[in-house]
């Protein structure tokens, strides 16, 4: 719960956060219950996100603004990286017929997760649970689990040292269990989950570099699990690398 003397940026920040892709539209005490926040004071961040535009208001529900996707749109890690792996992106999808994700790390001081720029799905890909702009914690996914393994030490140990959200029977939430994994991931270039999320599917990730060899992304491709993991390797890992190629030969001198 945010305290009466949390700053006016912190609010608004908690006020949006109430909402998700579950619950898109929120009623004014719904917004005041999940944020926290005395219904007089989200009363009046609300009035005002929405002569801002951040907020719309429609028949006494509240929802996320097209103001703030526009600013959001602007973020420069997401919209360079993704403009640049799209092509890699879509020839990917096309190889494999699966799905296709691209992400990237977020560590605002809780548990780090993935956020997801990018996903092309086509129509008779297995189901997954991502979408554009959505959350994962790191360490169950492909993708997170390429970032972890090549964050700063302090990272990896944080995510490490927090519980580990159990999605499906097969999480892998022991720690010395998934240190070995991200070692693994390390040693081998790719990182590979089975039945982390959900039982039917695997996923394979790779990652993208920077020009000065950093990792600033992953990709993944998620496919059924029956499908099995090796064939998917070489086609991420030659997508990651062409990513990367193009990354590198626009960064700043």
């Amino acid at each position: 719960m945010t305290g009466v003397g949390s700053s006016v940026t912190e609010r608004v920040l908690t006020l949006l956060s109430a909402f998700s892709a579950e619950q898109p539209e929120l009623t004014l005490t719904e917004l005041s219950r999940r944020s926290g926040l005395p219904l007089t004071t989200t009363h009046r961040l609300a009035g005002e996100l929405v002569a801002g535009g951040a907020l719309e208001r429609l028949d006494g529900r509240y929802r996320i603004g097209l103001r703030l996707w526009e600013i959001g749109s602007l973020a420069p890690r997401g919209l360079g990286l993704r403009e640049l792996a799209m092509p890699f992106l879509e020839d990917l999808c096309a190889a494999t017929g699966q799905n296709v994700q691209l992400a990237v790390l977020a560590d605002d001081g809780r548990s780090p997760e993935v956020v997801y720029l990018e996903r092309l799905a086509p129509r008779n890909a297995v189901s997954i649970l991502t979408r554009v702009g959505g959350r994962l914690p790191a360490l169950t996914t492909a993708v997170g689990r390429v970032l972890l393994a090549h964050a700063p030490p302090d990272v990896l140990e944080a995510a490490l040292a927090r519980p580990v959200r159990r999605f499906t029977p097969e999480t892998v939430t022991d720690p010395d269990e998934l240190r070995r994994a991200l070692a693994d991931v390390r040693r081998t270039g790719v990182a590979i989950t089975m039945r982390q999320i959900e039982l039917v599917s695997l996923s394979v990730g790779a990652p993208v570099r920077g020009g000065d060899g950093r990792v600033v992304a992953a990709i993944s491709v998620v496919a059924p699990v029956e499908a099995g993991a090796q064939p998917y390797v070489p086609v991420v890992v030659a997508a990651a690398r062409g990513i990367s190629r193009r990354v590198a030969n626009t960064s700043p001198a």
